[in-house]
């Protein structure tokens, strides 16, 4: 195994750098489909429960195709199966601008096509995961989930700025529906950014080709996730504690409702957990966590839960951007602990399928956590269900770290998974 490397040495590997330019560029397209369609849609109907609708009708077709698309992805190459992802995606932008020129009045055909964007989703986030090891030397690992981890959230700072910021431009001279076509247009052109650069990328198989399709081979990754206690722990804290507390698919209503804003001051405010990830995750790549992982992991989460609440109880746009920041920075902690322990853990030969299990936590936590807080909106209100979610987020980390994973809570350190008393 060669020695560890931190900072930007990593960029010097070839794929690596494509394969990060890829993620970067079709990141910032797709923040800026789902900042336009949540601003769009709420303008349209004004109903909390239709920005839940967003989450949801990507995360089912999610939820149905990730498992297969582990399987595919340990036995197909992983660059091409990115490229078909990526034009999925391209073809969901050209729909969605499409929609918005012609004035389409009616939503179904957006959450048909956000069910699309979930497909292409559920090949492409357990395909990336179990490819990035195959970019990179062994030591290289950490340093570059760090970088890569940066780059996404600059890309989450990067696309609901740029895009809040065109969708006010273009409606103050276009009129409502200007807006989203001017945001829509441009995520096109980077989806061809980035289809471009994996196209570059040399060819990346995965590492059980030869196994055959079965229900055995499909649930290999859900068996392994279920022996590895430390990882199930990570996944289910991760799933359990930011369903309750994600708060930022409330963030239109909590604009406007709140604090009486327009499109501009929710394109900070979507963009500021980015900002504290991403400044964290830079952090991470030159000074990574060594020791008392878990205890880093629950402290995390914790923090997460306990800015939540705070942005729910706040009127205030400086402490709500506060909060939002500390929120993104303390969440990049856990994401990187669990991205590590996942990756060190797991052969290469079924990667594909334990990153699929991996996805499906994000995807429930993200996706189901945007419906959980637009359903929880519609019937507590606005305030109490951002409020409620924070302190259900701390509950679920308390009675992970004490009660049903104490392990993971005493794990010391990622590379020999041991234990601290």
């Amino acid at each position: 195994m060669s020695p560890p490397a931190h900072g930007f040495a990593v960029l010097r590997q070839r794929d690596y750098t494509l394969y990060v330019g890829a993620r970067f560029f079709s990141s910032i397209a797709s923040q800026m489909l789902i900042v336009a369609v949540g601003w769009q849609v709420y303008q349209k109907t004004g109903r909390l429960f239709d920005l839940g609708m967003i989450g949801l009708s990507q995360f089912l077709p999610f939820l149905c195709l990730a498992i297969f698309a582990g399987h595919a992805a340990d036995r197909y190459d992983r660059r091409a199966i990115l490229f078909l992802c990526g034009g999925a995606q391209l073809s969901c932008a050209v729909l969605l601008l499409v929609f918005a020129a012609t004035g389409l009045a009616l939503t179904w055909p957006i959450f048909a096509v956000l069910a699309l964007l979930g497909v292409a989703r559920a090949f492409q986030m357990p395909t990336g995961q179990s490819l990035l090891p195959n970019l990179i030397p062994p030591g290289m690992l950490g340093s570059a989930i760090a970088l890569s981890s940066t780059t996404f959230q600059i890309a989450t700072i990067a696309g609901p700025s740029a895009g809040g910021a065109l969708y006010a431009l273009a409606e103050k001279a276009r009129g409502a529906s200007g807006g989203a076509v001017l945001v829509y247009a441009a995520a096109c052109a980077l989806f061809v950014v980035a289809m471009t650069m994996l196209a570059l990328m040399r060819p990346h198989r995965g590492g059980d080709r030869l196994v055959a399709i079965s229900w055995a081979s499909l649930l290999e990754g859900l068996r392994f996730v279920w022996r590895r206690k430390t990882v199930l722990g990570a996944m289910s804290l991760d799933l359990f504690a930011v369903l309750f507390g994600g708060a930022t698919a409330l963030l239109p209503a909590f604009t406007r409702d709140v604090l009486h804003a327009g499109p501009g001051v929710f394109g900070l405010l979507r963009t500021a957990p980015g900002v504290g990830a991403g400044l964290m995750a830079l952090v991470l790549a030159f000074r990574p966590i060594h020791r008392h992982v878990g205890v880093y992991m629950f402290a995390g989460v914790g923090t997460f839960g306990v800015m939540t609440v705070i942005f729910g109880l706040t009127g205030s746009f400086w402490v709500a951007l506060a909060a939002l920041f500390i929120l993104g920075a303390s969440d990049m902690v856990s994401v990187f602990i669990r991205s590590m322990l996942v990756q060190v853990e797991t052969p290469d030969s079924i990667r594909g399928r334990v990153s699929a299990v991996n996805a499906i936590s994000i995807g429930c936590s993200n996706e189901l956590g945007e419906f959980e807080s637009g359903v929880t909106a519609a019937w507590l209100g606005l305030v109490p269900a951002i409020v409620a979610g924070g302190i259900a987020t701390l509950g679920i980390t308390a009675l992970w770290a004490y009660g049903l994973f104490p392990q993971l809570r005493r794990l010391q350190t990622l590379e020999k998974t041991t234990l601290i008393n």
